[in-house]
């Protein structure tokens, strides 16, 4: 679990437990505080040895911190015997007993047992040493404590909450009836999302009051913008799709009749000067001879194409390769050197067409074990999760295998539509390297068998021009809703600070 802002705890936490923190915060006015280890007892469980079959498969139920998720606990996923409860450190508590989680993603989660249960060592039994303490209230006391348990914790990858930091945590002493009505307020607002302002004293209802108000409207604001973000990439989605089917550029086809055999205005002779200049690459030995293709089949055609356009693959415009990396990685002796070398994180952690800089650099001595490209080549990720993202790369370099380049290129060819027709694709090419095992991978052979719509040369440069001006105003657009999220994100951050000042 990585350290996380408080801002962007109160995001992902539910309202009620915000509120919670407010609560607990407010009390230090007027009550007075004492370590919880003078109001609860604690104690921890233990595993029962693996190796040792007869411990486990019993009726005893055995909880694990993961199964601390701040509700009532009716089940295990795991019995061990009575055999197993006695040779070991764990321990057999009782319906009512809250729980924490302290390893572990879940830590700081609690959970009240509905039932009779033992726990793993992961997981801290806290029992209240009189009954002038309500568990409901002890209960919500934990869970607003979630943040400033896992704050303070923090040293390993994962937070570790230790007994004592439990126990020295500082407890309000509160009158019974006072005790009940904040549980009884909160758990209504967790499961209603509606303060019932009556249950809790005035000193309480300012600070809830304007906490609750501002968060529900900025929360739905939240909400919003999230919808706004996915609906401007449904927009931009669509544009490109607009554009690959020659929908954009309807127009000016009326206006820019084919002339056959000018690859300007019809994409047959288009492609065939592609494909030639790509035979006498091979000849020439700049490109390598490659397996023929498939021709494509007439019931491959998605969509409507028009006259002037032509269908082909992508394996017939451009020979497409994967990269390689110098081993073993990092080794000084192939890497930190003055030659470019991009990994897929340089692509994906970009959103511009082009590429300008990278973070890796190799030595002449790794060249051997990679793959040299010039400025200018389009580039596609091919691996991980992050796969079918295209950047075109302005600048010489080598690159790993978890990238492929489009060699051959022809210059009269319009790479930034390439680039946009690759950024269409991207969900497809997702969809058809899942169907291996294991990790999404795209080979070269997926990509070069991949259809394409080529429109001719110069409806190539129109299409790219109506895309370059509607993205532009759809990231100004994309702009606004960033905007208006720092301003959500300022206004809850005064609203927080006021409610607990």
């Amino acid at each position: 679990m990585g350290k996380i802002s408080y801002s962007d705890h109160v995001k992902k936490s539910d309202i009620s437990v915000v509120i919670a923190e407010i609560i607990f915060q407010s009390l230090k006015k007027t009550h007075k505080f004492l370590p919880l280890s003078k109001v609860v007892d604690t104690s921890s469980g233990g595993t029962p040895s693996r190796t040792n079959q007869s411990y486990y498969g019993g009726e005893i139920p055995w909880l694990k911190s993961g199964e601390m998720n701040d509700s009532l606990i009716t089940q295990a996923e795991e019995f061990i015997t009575e055999e197993g409860l006695n040779n070991s450190s764990a321990k057999r508590f009782p319906k009512g007993t809250l729980l924490v989680a302290m390893y572990g993603a879940t830590a700081g989660k609690t959970g009240i047992l509905d039932i009779d249960a033992s726990t793993n060592q992961a997981v801290c039994a806290v029992t209240p040493k009189d009954k002038s303490t309500n568990k409901d209230f002890l209960f919500w006391f934990f869970r607003a404590n979630r943040f400033y348990f896992i704050d303070i914790s923090r040293g390993g990858a994962q937070p570790n909450i230790s007994q004592s930091v439990i126990e020295n945590t500082d407890f309000p002493i509160v009158e019974d009836k006072l005790q009940k009505n904040i549980a009884l307020f909160l758990s209504n607002l967790e499961q209603t999302k509606e303060a019932a302002y009556s249950l809790i004293p005035p000193d309480l209802c300012k600070p809830v009051k304007l906490a609750f108000d501002y968060l529900s409207c900025l929360q739905k604001l939240e909400c919003e913008n999230k919808n706004q973000e996915k609906y401007v990439f449904q927009l931009k989605q669509a544009v490109l799709q607009e554009a690959i089917a020659g929908h954009l550029t309807a127009e000016w086809r009326t206006q820019n009749p084919m002339q056959k055999g000018n690859p300007n205005t019809d994409a047959i002779a288009l492609l065939a000067k592609i494909k030639a200049e790509k035979q006498q690459a091979i000849a020439d030995g700049k490109l390598k001879k490659e397996k023929p293709l498939a021709e494509v089949a007439i019931n491959e055609t998605p969509f409507f194409i028009p006259d002037n356009w032509v269908l082909c693959r992508l394996g017939q415009i451009s020979s497409i390769v994967r990269g390689g990396s110098p081993r073993p990685a990092g080794d000084k002796k192939y890497y930190e050197g003055s030659i470019p070398f991009l990994k897929v994180a340089d692509l994906t952690r970009v959103n511009t067409i082009f590429l300008n800089d990278y973070t890796y650099t190799i030595k002449e001595a790794g060249l051997n074990n990679t793959r040299f490209v010039e400025a200018n080549t389009l580039m596609l990720t091919n691996s991980g999760a992050t796969l079918g993202v295209p950047r075109i790369c302005t600048f010489p370099t080598t690159f790993n295998d978890g990238i492929a380049a489009f060699l051959g290129l022809s210059d009269e060819f319009n790479k930034v539509f390439l680039y946009y027709f690759l950024k269409a694709k991207t969900k497809w090419f997702l969809a058809e390297a899942a169907r291996g095992q294991g990790q999404p991978n795209l080979n070269t052979d997926i990509i070069g068998n991949t259809l394409l719509v080529l429109p001719p040369l110069a409806e190539q440069k129109a299409i790219v021009e109506k895309v370059d001006k509607l993205m532009n105003i759809i990231d100004q657009l994309e702009q606004q809703i960033k905007h208006r999220k720092q301003l959500a994100e300022a206004l809850m951050q005064t609203v927080l600070r006021e409610a607990f000042e």
